[in-house]
């Protein structure tokens, strides 16, 4: 995983150790959580002036951690009040450059809560303006929906003052940068994260300043309600927004057929891309579905309930597209013999210290997390919400039974009262042991458990694919399954979105121009003029 460097240079402020150890903190966390983090198009960021990120926010307290984590600078975070109520949670929150926004119907009074509000968003104007990094989400709260919910004006406005600031002092205008923010499961464990920097929003100038105060707050309203849609579309675009999870996972099932059948042509091996990879896969599809639509609606419509009804039959099977398209043609006895040698291999190495360290420093904190998330399944509440508490508990959680875990294995090699220390002392070479200072025992146990949940997890990760290889073979050799009619209706779908696709001009291509700010990437596709 490479994370981006902080920029650097006589203009640029030194990052603060405090935020500095706080992002460590969750790149370590976010580096267990997700298998696979891809940060791409950092290119993107613009080289001078203030920096204001915005995404939509699926996934609760994930998302800023993800973001503080993969964006380079001090990154000013704007957070609901309520959050910095929460006593350990709040100290990490302002550690890590966030700022609390009261919203109005959280507050007794409703007034006093705007005023205040009004202060904040002038100073992270004036921090922007002077070149700071503020980072918000501009819908407001955090959801479980497949698309950007409704959005609200205070990136704009935070927008206009900051702009209007560095105007009046000669500053570099600052810019608003748009991030996609992809999960292909952000509320499951050791899933796959993006992070795309798209390209800075062009926005129309800012109102002059007039003498008029009414025609001067008629202007500005018009251009935070200007670019408040300009944002809400750009957001759509950028986080591939569908009304519905069906249809969202439709386009990322649809991209895995056109991924297959396109390895197919060029005669390559079939491997699973890297999540990056995917998402660009997905938005390919998701714009030329957009564009499609509106010109040829009813081939469009016929293709889509064909892979649908194909999606549909798979689940019912627990087959996955990806099952399908890289069976062999013949099942040979030294391909399963491969696949249960490689299980076996993986296995054998989960028995070592490695396994059994990360089981006793880190399994009781798991369990408990996972009866947490258990009992909040049962209550109904919102996946989102769930997601955000798992990460509050893994955050205290851990810690404390690594804590008591380090004491105990402390009390156990030095204590004179202990058995263990007993069996070292009976040894001359293991006596040695006994003479250890406790503090450095206690710290380096401290460091130990986690260090050792990371190395696990990549044994883990080899035991898990040669399980789900081992259980592939299983599925492959079911004779109840047509398999030669599944491989035919596969293909057949995904030499058709194909060719659909290889005669626009899609994201991704060399020849494709991005749309302008505020519209999506289906404005942009165009009809490959033929040779």
């Amino acid at each position: 995983m490479r994370w981006l460097r902080d920029p650097s240079g006589s203009q640029e402020s030194k990052v603060p150790l405090s935020y500095r150890i706080v992002r460590r903190f969750y790149r370590f966390l976010t580096n267990i959580w997700f298998r696979e983090i891809n940060i791409v198009d950092d290119e993107n960021l613009p080289p001078e002036g203030g920096l204001l990120f915005i995404t939509w926010h699926p996934s609760g307290l994930i998302d800023p951690m993800l973001m503080t984590a993969a964006l380079p600078g001090k990154l000013t975070t704007i957070a609901k009040h309520t959050l910095f109520k929460i006593p350990f949670l709040g100290r990490i929150l302002k550690a890590s450059g966030v700022v609390p926004v009261e919203r109005p119907r959280d507050s007794h009074d409703k007034q006093a809560s705007r005023a205040r509000n009004a202060v904040m968003l002038s100073e992270m104007s004036v921090r922007l303006a002077h070149g700071g990094r503020v980072l918000i989400f501009p819908e407001g709260t955090t959801h479980a929906e497949s698309g950007v919910k409704r959005i609200r004006s205070g990136a704009a406005r935070i927008l206009l003052h900051a702009r209007r600031e560095a105007q009046e002092e000669g500053l570099p205008e600052p810019q608003l940068v748009p991030i996609g923010l992809h999960y292909s499961e952000s509320h499951t464990f050791r899933e796959r994260a993006a992070v795309v920097i798209e390209r800075v929003m062009d926005l129309n100038p800012i109102p002059v300043i007039l003498d008029d105060s009414f025609e001067q707050d008629r202007l500005d309203r018009m251009w935070i309600d200007e670019v408040t849609k300009a944002i809400d579309v750009e957001l759509q675009r950028a986080n591939l927004s569908k009304t519905s999870w069906n249809e969202r996972t439709m386009i990322w099932k649809g991209r895995s057929l056109a991924y297959a059948e396109k390895n197919r042509i060029a005669g390559g091996k079939l491997v699973k891309p890297t999540y990056a990879e995917s998402v660009m896969g997905a938005r390919r599809l998701r714009a030329g579905w957009e564009y499609m639509m509106v010109h040829q609606p009813e081939e469009t419509k016929q293709l889509a309930e064909d892979c649908e009804a194909h999606f549909s039959e798979l689940t019912r099977r627990g087959i996955t597209p990806y099952d399908v398209d890289a069976r062999p043609e013949t099942l040979s006895l030294t391909g399963y013999v491969k696949a249960f040698a490689v299980w076996l291999w993986a296995l054998v190495w989960m028995f070592g210290l490695v396994t059994w360290s990360a089981v006793a420093g880190n399994y009781p904190p798991y369990k408990g997390n996972g009866l947490l998330s258990w009992a909040m399944k049962k209550q109904d509440i919102d996946t989102s919400v769930i997601g955000t508490i798992k990460v509050l508990s893994a955050i205290v959680f851990f810690p404390l039974w690594w804590m008591v875990a380090s004491a105990l294995i402390t009390w156990s090699l030095l204590s004179g009262s202990s058995p263990i220390n007993s069996l070292l002392l009976s040894h001359w070479l293991l006596e040695y042991v006994t003479y250890l200072p406790s503090v450095g025992v206690f710290l380096l146990f401290m460091v130990w458990w986690p260090m050792s949940a990371r190395l696990h997890l990549k044994l883990y990760a080899r035991l898990v694919r040669g399980s789900r290889d081992l259980k592939r073979w299983k599925i492959w050799k079911d004779e109840d399954t047509n398999w030669d009619e599944l491989v035919k209706v596969q293909r057949e779908l995904a030499s058709r979105l194909v060719e659909t696709g290889a005669g626009l001009i899609l994201p991704g291509d060399a020849d494709w121009n991005d749309p302008p700010s505020g519209k999506d990437d289906s404005v942009s596709v165009q009809v490959r003029a033929v040779n």
